[in-house]
C-alpha cells in the first residue's frame, strides 16, 4: 500500500533543506515552525510549499527555499547573533533567521515590499526584526557591527562598507557573479579583512543594485 498523500506545508520544505544537505536541527525545527505561505502573494499560495522562487515585483522573485537554508546554515548561528539581511522580499528568509538569531535587521530597496514585510513579520508574531528602507549594499552604520550577513543578490564583490559592519570572527554570505550565474561564497572577517572560506553552492541570483552595486535605476520608489 502506498504511504498516505501529505497535503503541502512547511514539512515539504524541511525535506528539501535535508536533499541540499542541510542538518543543522535548530534550522530544520525554524523551516518547520514558519508557514512560508504566510510571506508569498497571494496569487502564489498554491506554491508556497514547493522548493521553487515566487515572483514578488520589481522583478524579483524569493530564493529557492532549500538555497535559503544552505545559506542560513553556513553561517552557523547559535541564537546570540546580530543578522543583517540584505534584500529582504516579503520576510520569510526575515522569519527564519529571527528564530536563529537574537536580532536582524533587513533592508529592503522597494518600499511596498518592505511594508508587505513588515505587516507579514507582525501577523506571524515576529518581535526581534526589523525591516528598513535603503540601499543594501552600504548595510545598516548605525546597528553594526553584525555578527553575520546574509546578501540575497548578486554582484563580482562584496560591498565594502557591509565587510566593514562584519564583527571580527563574523561570517558573510553572498552570491558572487554577474547576475544569473553565481558561486555563494562564504566569507570571514579577520584581522587581515575579509578572507573567503569556500563556495558553499552554485546558484542564480537577480542582480544587487546600489552604491558598492549596479546602477540603482528607480531603486527606493516604489512601485513601477
Amino acid at each position: 500500500m502506498p504511504p498516505p498523500r501529505r497535503d503541502p506545508g512547511p514539512e515539504n520544505l524541511v525535506d528539501a533543506a535535508r536533499a541540499s544537505g542541510v542538518t543543522d536541527a535548530r534550522l530544520l525545527g525554524a523551516l518547520r515552525a514558519t508557514p512560508r505561505a504566510a510571506f508569498v502573494p497571494a496569487s502564489h499560495q498554491a506554491v508556497a510549499y514547493a522548493d521553487v522562487p515566487v515572483p514578488i515585483g520589481h522583478g524579483q522573485v524569493t530564493t529557492q527555499p532549500s538555497l535559503v537554508a544552505t545559506m542560513i546554515a553556513v553561517l552557523g548561528l547559535t541564537g546570540d547573533e546580530r543578522v543583517l539581511e540584505i534584500g529582504s522580499g516579503h520576510g520569510y528568509q526575515t522569519a527564519l533567521l529571527a528564530r536563529l538569531a537574537r536580532q536582524v535587521v533587513g533592508v529592503e530597496r522597494w518600499p511596498d515590499l518592505a511594508e508587505r514585510a513588515r505587516a507579514d513579520l507582525a501577523r506571524h508574531g515576529t518581535a526581534n526584526a526589523e525591516i528598513v528602507v535603503g540601499d543594501g549594499t552600504l548595510g545598516v552604520v548605525d546597528r553594526a557591527p553584525f555578527d553575520a550577513i546574509v546578501v540575497c543578490a548578486a554582484f563580482p564583490e562584496v560591498p565594502p562598507p557591509l565587510a566593514a559592519q562584519l564583527r571580527a570572527g563574523g561570517r558573510l554570505v553572498q552570491p558572487i557573479g554577474p547576475g544569473g550565474r553565481e558561486r555563494v561564497e562564504l566569507y570571514e572577517a579577520t584581522d587581515r579583512g575579509l578572507v573567503r572560506r569556500r563556495t558553499v553552492v552554485r546558484a542564480h541570483f537577480v542582480r544587487l543594485h546600489g552604491t558598492h552595486g549596479y546602477p540603482p535605476a528607480a531603486a527606493f520608489e516604489g512601485p513601477d
